[in-house]
Formats: structure tokens, sequence, C-alpha cells
């Protein structure tokens, strides 16, 4: 039941983007409207649905508190709605690696400034280094100083923490503890800027599996927290003394009396374990501990728990357990503010039957246990637990005891008690954020109730999404969890997938007939790898696997749901009913495989450049004459419903070829779409009013910039739907309209969940009313433009990002005149030498300090109260100020 998004994210990730070759152009002119109308993106409720490896509670503020995922983002608490509020939602693609988060501080002396250290791998899957990220307005918005190492959001050791810590009486000192052998990092002015302690002795030794060289598994873990003790400081000055834990099992904790100035390994301390928390209470001077034998998050056999008395220097041995009896290691880690002695300590690894908590009232003299066997194996728990709100926590499982369902949890490295309220304690499992408001009636003889208090928090990573013309509104296949059948997009699902229940569901089809029939395929421990419903998805049965099958790969079903062409991990395609099936001639293994949408005999199949088609449904496979496609399977194409033959293509790589494609004779030849560098997926929805050919979906670069597109033509124009504030990473899994609601699109996310909107307010490039359409000819009303009043507009110039070095900005445009501009020329001066590097919805000349904006050929015509707006980026060097005075066309504007 792991639930990481570990080794599954690898195969998803991103190549970087470049200029594509381009083999065959269309004729028609493809634009990008770059700056999209603001629309209420949403999750599609699962709630929850992967690791979170930590939660941080502010010291100064009540309900203050942030919780970090692997490759999620991070997170705020609302308390007026219980629930989080996503804060990372902004990362763009070609920063994919920010949405992995490492560390996570929140200052407790300005309670409005948040910190997190971003980046999801050390090895090569992540080409780009790791940054700290800081807001001052509670995540709101965010700055980045970028790191010249990478950091692991997702790699072994995860849930060890909090790497990064603000000083509490000194809120411009942060620490940051690195990865990689490269020590301890600090900043003096409040994260702007780095650099290395290199006064600090130790950077880690501890390797997951030395043999891993260059692997996952194979990087030094490095610094694992940094803590302050209080007590030692005043407001304003440095805190004197700093605990850092670091990934060596003979010498993990290190202790500064001097702010940092020099370290000394803390005498006396145990070894051969790694302390993955130390958490200290300066109440009563203690700083407790938690060991394990390995960096988790998923392994650990053995730990233990240890007391630092920091006043007099002793060490004590407060395991709950002999380290002997434990089976397990030690993770999260947390104490109880309002009143010092109790602590509360997970058993993070213990997989089965549940995970463990712990908890002392005297710090760690006795101590009690969330359950425990009365009768082997018949256990007795000291609290309940209520998923009413989340109810496939259960994972539709019957176990034996002494195993339960819903599960305490399982890698519970994540462990906090609110700090304002001794009741309200939460904790990160593999799945979800679970949580009390009754903790201290475990103390009292009575029971806290666990519930998931995870609303809001959307982690899962979405590898294919159907939504059917009729049945349920959308079928969904994800890594870790299944997937799920949504009625109602604002619920959360009773139940995943089952009977199978797949780790991850790696492909889905309905058939387009008949949409009660789905099939899907995925990657399971044991049993059959496909399953069928007949149902629309609502009850499954498991198929049987041809021999060798390892993986879900893609599967297809026919128009009719009378046949189904399977291209499985681990053996070729194959064609079959579910319960028998045929080898494939003519088609390589690997392929991935899709039906047409009509012809319920003729099946497609791509490979490493080459399109197949099968008219025999699927028996046999024939190579397609049509060139110029992408090599390699980072390929994703489908066939539009109602139209037979008729196929787009997405796909390819940075430095090679990349882009859409279209065929309307069943492949055999391929036109590329112009104007469209790069495309990863594709989907169809509901058409546009008046319009007959289905709308159009991509995740692309379009018009030199990356996003969510749509169009109402056939592929003639595309209009951006998302914008800078929802990028949310990688969105290049699978991408689908919904065939019933014109408009709405369903998009994937690596980590953040499936999310949609409704779209149709975003004027289309053809839709007459659109006032930057290059087709909508001038209004024979407005006077020309000799009469038009230079001065009667309005300038909004906002930086939306900056961070060391760079900023970005857009600059909005208004007509406050009576009469329209058929063409407009912007300027301003910048006052503190900023450079513009690159500009979208307008081209652009800069002589020193003064830039001149001129419009492009779709959006020169402003009518009357109407706006215009150009995006940027730019360089400054120190200060960043915005600019105080703009012109139109010469004269002066507001």
């Amino acid at each position: 039941m792991a639930t990481a998004f570990g080794l599954l994210c690898a195969a998803l990730l991103p190549a970087a983007a470049a200029r594509p070759t381009e083999p065959q152009d269309s004729p028609a002119r493809t634009r990008a409207a770059a700056a999209a109308a603001s629309v209420d993106w949403k999750n599609v409720r699962v709630d929850g649905g992967g690791f979170v490896p930590g939660i941080v509670f502010n010291r100064s503020e009540p309900d203050l508190a942030y919780a970090r995922t692997d490759i999620g983002g991070a997170y705020r608490w609302v308390e007026s709605t219980k629930s989080w509020k996503p804060l990372l939602d902004h990362v763009g693609w070609d920063d994919w690696g920010h949405t992995g988060v490492i560390g996570l501080a929140s200052d407790s002396v300005d309670p409005n400034k948040v910190y997190a250290a971003v980046g999801t791998y050390t090895n090569d899957w992540d080409p780009g280094k790791g940054a700290v990220l800081r807001s001052s307005d509670r995540g709101g918005t965010w700055a980045k100083a970028d790191l010249p190492f990478k950091l692991g959001g997702n790699m072994p050791g995860r849930g060890m923490g909090e790497r990064l810590a603000v000083d509490p009486h000194r809120n411009s000192v942060l620490y940051l503890g690195a990865p990689s052998g490269n020590g301890l990092w600090r900043s003096t002015d409040s994260g702007a800027t780095w650099a290395k302690v290199t006064s600090f002795p130790n950077p880690g030794t501890y390797v997951a599996d030395p043999d891993d060289a260059g692997g996952y598994n194979g990087d030094i873990q490095g610094i694992s927290w940094v803590t302050f003790d209080e007590s030692t400081g005043s407001a304003g000055a440095a805190t004197r003394t700093i605990y850092v834990g670091v990934a060596d099992k003979e010498n993990n904790v290190y202790r500064s009396t001097d702010a940092g100035a020099t370290w000394s390994r803390v005498a006396g301390q145990p070894t051969g374990l790694l302390a993955h928390k130390g958490v200290l209470d300066a109440e009563n001077g203690y700083l407790y501990l938690a060991y394990s034998d390995t960096g988790g998050p998923y392994d650990g056999s053995t730990g233990q728990v240890w007391r630092y008395d920091t006043g007099d220097g002793t060490w004590s041995d407060i395991s709950p357990m002999p380290a002997a009896d434990t089976y397990f290691g030690y993770s999260g880690l947390t104490v109880d503010r309002q009143n010092p002695g109790t602590v509360m300590v997970t058993g993070y690894s213990s997989w089965w039957p549940d995970t463990q908590i712990f908890r002392t009232t005297d710090s760690g003299a006795k101590w009690t246990r969330a359950w425990e066997y009365s009768s082997y194996p018949n256990r007795s728990n000291r609290y309940t637990m209520d998923i009413t709100s989340v109810p496939w926590l259960n994972w539709g499982a019957n176990p034996t005891p002494p195993e339960e369902t819903p599960k305490l949890g399982w890698m519970t490295e994540a462990l906090e008690i609110d700090p304002f309220d001794s009741d309200r304690m939460m904790y990160g499992t593999g799945a979800t954020v679970f949580g009390t408001e009754n903790l201290t009636q475990w103390d009292k003889g009575g029971k806290p109730v666990i519930k998931p208090m995870v609303k809001g928090l959307e982690e899962t990573a979405v590898l294919d999404l159907v939504a059917p013309p009729s049945g349920a509104t959308l079928i969904s296949g994800l890594g870790d969890i299944g997937g799920f059948r949504h009625t109602d997009l604002n619920a959360v699902p009773a139940r995943m997938f089952q009977s199978p229940n797949f780790t991850s569901t790696t492909s889905l089809d309905y058939a387009e007939s008949n949409p009660n029939t789905v099939v899907r395929a995925g990657n399971v421990d044991s049993g059959a790898h496909i399953a069928f419903s007949s149902d629309n998805g609502a009850n499954w049965w498991a198929g049987s696997d041809p021999s060798g099958v390892t993986g879900g790969g893609t599967v297809a079903v026919s128009a009719d749901g009378g046949r189904y062409v399977w291209s499985p991990e681990g053996a070729g395609v194959h064609t079959g009913s579910g319960s028998s099936w045929t080898a494939s001639s003519g088609i390589p293994a690997g392929a991935v495989v899709e039906s047409d949408r009509v012809d319920t005999k003729k099946f497609y199949g791509f490979k490493d450049g080459a399109f197949y088609v099968s008219t025999d449904g699927g028996a046999t496979f024939t190579k397609r004459a049509s060139t110029g496609l992408p090599d390699g399977t980072s390929v994703r194409f489908k066939a539009v419903p109602g139209r037979g033959g008729d196929i787009w293509l997405a796909g390819g790589a940075k430095d090679k070829t990349y882009g859409l494609w279209h065929s309307t004779d069943s492949g055999a030849t391929f036109t590329k779409v112009g104007g469209v560098q790069e495309a990863d997926t594709i989907g169809f929805g509901k058409p546009a009013p008046g319009a007959a050919y289905q709308t159009l979906y991509t995740s692309a670069k379009i018009g030199g910039v990356r996003g969510v597109f749509r169009s109402t033509d056939a592929g003639a124009n595309w209009v951006r739907v998302n914008d800078d504030k929802h990028q949310w990473g990688w969105t290049g899994s699978t991408i689908t309209g919904d065939p019933r609601v014109y408009g709405r699109v369903y998009v994937s996310t690596n980590g953040r969940g499936i999310v949609y909107a409704d779209t149709a307010d975003i004027p289309s490039p053809t839709d007459p009313t659109d006032p930057t359409d290059p087709t909508d000819p001038p209004d024979p009303t407005d006077p020309p433009d000799p009469g038009d009043p230079k001065g009667a507009c309005t300038v909004d110039y906002r930086v939306t990002n900056q961070w060391q070095g760079g900023f970005q900005a857009e600059v909005k445009l208004t007509n406050t005149g009576d009469s329209a501009w058929q063409a407009w020329k912007l300027g301003w001066s910048y006052p503190d030498g900023q450079r513009v590097t690159q500009l979208w919805n307008g081209a652009f000349t800069q002589s020193g300090a003064q830039v001149t904006v001129t419009n492009v050929s779709y959006n020169g015509r402003v009518a009357p109260g109407g706006s215009v707006t150009v995006g940027l980026t730019g360089t400054s060097t120190g200060s960043n100020g915005t600019p105080t005075a703009f012109t139109r066309d010469g004269a002066a504007c507001g």
C-alpha cells in the first residue's frame, strides 16, 4: 500500500524543450493568446493520494500550518474551511522539479513569511538545480533563490527533517541542509542569497545503496535536520545554539554555540543509527531524537529514541521498546508545547500489521501506544478511526487480524501536535493526512477520533483520463492508488478501482458507441494486469495475461466494445476478448495502441517514428509510409470521436522532432500543425456552439508560450486557457475535454491530481466577438486613428514573480477612449537598469532603459473599454523598481 510516487514518476518526466525540426507544416496559421483570461481551476476531488513527509506549525500564530509533499508542492492550512490551499501551482514546465519540496520553514517572527526548499531528484532524472522559494504573503506569491546543486524532494530520506529552518530570534538568518555532499548552507538576507557554511565539518556519509552510483538510491543523503535552541537568543540577535542532524551513523548530531561560527560533534551521542528527527523542547531543556537504521521512507528495521539534556550533556535511551524487539525505525517526532514532557513518536516503517504511534507525558520514562495486542492476533486500539469523508482509504480491503482497515497509516514520518492546542495533532502517511482534535483523550482513558484532515491536498499522479459521452463524468487512471470513477467532480468517490486493485492504472479506454464497456490496464504485485467493466466502470472483473506480462502498458477497445488490443509491458501486442489473447503481427512490442472511434475493426499503433494500422481487429498491423513523426515512445495519439480515420498525434523531445500532427486518412499521411513548437498531449471535447468539429485540447508550447491550449477550429487557431498562476509543473501525461460540456477540460498533473476548469468564457480566436481576432474586420462605425485621442489609456504594470537576478511581469494596456485602436505602440523606461529578455503578445525593442512594445497581427485592434496584456521576463541587478510613466503612440498614458 505504499503511495509515495517514487520511481513511478521517473518514467513520466518531460524532456527539456527545444526548437523542433518541422518536416511538414500545415498552411493554417496557428496563434496563441498567451495571457489567458482568468478561470476558476479546481481539483477533481480525491483528497490525498500520496506521501506527505512534512507538516510544520508556526510557533507564534495559532492555526497557521503548512504541509509539504514529495512531488506535489506545498500547502497552507485554512482553518475556516478545515482544508489545505495549494501554494506552488505557479511552477512552470521548465522548472517542473520545483514541485518536489524537501524542506519547509514558517517564520515565527513574521508569520507572513514562509520558505520552501524545492527540487525533486538529485540524479539525472531532473536536469534542473534546486532552489529556495520565499514568500512574504504566506505563499500567495514567491521569489526564488537558485542553488548551485540539486535537491531531492522525492529521493530516499525525504521524510527526515526539517532541513530548512529560520532563526527564531533573527529571522533574516536561515539554514538549509543539503544532500550529495554539499553540506550546510546559510542565508543572512531572508533567503535571497545562500552561501555554504564552510566551518561545518561533515556533509554526511550515508547512502541507501552504495552499489547504485548515479542511480536513485546512490546519493549521499546529507544534512537531515536543523534545530535552534530558542533559549539561547533574544529578539534581533542570532540564536547562539544550533543543532544539526547528519546522515552519518557514527557522527549524527553536531552543535554550534556561537551562532554558527564553529561546530563540533556532540559528545556521547548514540552511534550505529541515523537521526531522522531532532526536536528540542526548550522549556525543559531536552533535545529528543528519533533514530532508524536506514533513511526511509519505505525501509527501516530497527530504531531507538534518545533524549539529550542540553543542560548537563547527558544522553538517555528512552525508546518505547527495546531495540532488539523493534522491526521498524522511528521518525515522526513531536512535543506538546503546552505541556513540556509530552512527546509522541512513530514507528514509521511498521508496515505490518500497521504503523505504531507512541506517547509519553513524562519525557520518556513511560510510554503508551496507539494499539497493542489483547490476545494475538486481536488488537486493542487506543483510538477510533472515522474515514467518512474519504471512504476509499479502506482500500476495499477485508484483512485478517491483526491487520485492520482502514490502517492507522504507513510511512508516518510527519507528526505534529499543534503548539497552541494540545488536542490537535496531524500526521502524514503514504496516502493522506490524518489528525485528531481530541488527542488528550489518549491520557484520560478515552479514545481520540482520528479522521482525514486532507481536504484540498490533492497529490495523485495522473496517468490516463477518459470522459465518456454517457455514464460517469470522468474515469481516471492514477499512480499508486489505481484510479476512480467520478460521477460528481466535487465529491470524494466511495472507493477506488477494485476487483482487481492495481497499484497504478497505466491506460484506460471505453467503447465509443457503447460507453458501458470500459477497459483498464495497470501494474500490480500479483495477478492479472488488465480488467474489464460492462457498467461504465462501476464494477470490474480481472482478465487474463498473455505469457510474460510485467506491466500494464496501453490498451484499446473497439468502437462497439467487441474487441480489445493490448500492448502490455514484457509481452508483444495482443488482440482478444479479455479471457484469451492472440499475438498481433506486424507491430513491434511496446507500441502505443489506440482504436478508431468509428470503424469497429480498425486499431492503430505507434513506436519509434512509425505508425501502424490494423483493419482486422488487431490480428495484423501494417506499417504506414507516413514519415517525419517523432522518435521513441514519448508520444500520445487519439482518434476523433465520430470521424473515422481522423487522428491527432502529439509528442517528441527537445532537440529532436517535437510537435503536433494530424491525419485524416488513418495515418497514411500526417501533416504537422504549424506554430505548435511542442505538444505532449491531445484530447477532445464538445464542439463550440455552431462548430461541427470536436474542440481540441493540448498541453503544448504554442507561440513561444508553454501552457494548456484549446482550439475550436481543428487546430487552425489556439487560445491558452490556463495562466502563469496555474501551471502545475508538468502536465504532459494526458488531457481530455468533456463531451457533454463545451469548454470543460481535464488536465493531468504529476502530483497535484486532476485539475479542471470551464473555459468557455475565454473567447476563441475565431469568435467574432473576440477583439483580438485577426480575422475580425474593423467596425465601419469606428472613427479612423487620426482622430483617436492617444492619451485616452491606462496602464497596469505588475511584477508577477521574481527571483535573484530576474523577474516576470504583466503589462495591461486599456483603451479608455471612445474609439477603437487599429494599432498601438507602448513605451516605458526602467528605473533600475532592468533588461527585457523575452516578451509575448507583442514585439519589443529596448534602447538603454527605454522599452518600446508594438502590437502583433492579432491584437492591434482594441475596442473602447477593451484591453490587451503583454507578458515578459527580464533581468535585474539589485532593485526592480516599477516604471512610473507610460506612453501610447508617444502620448502620456495614465
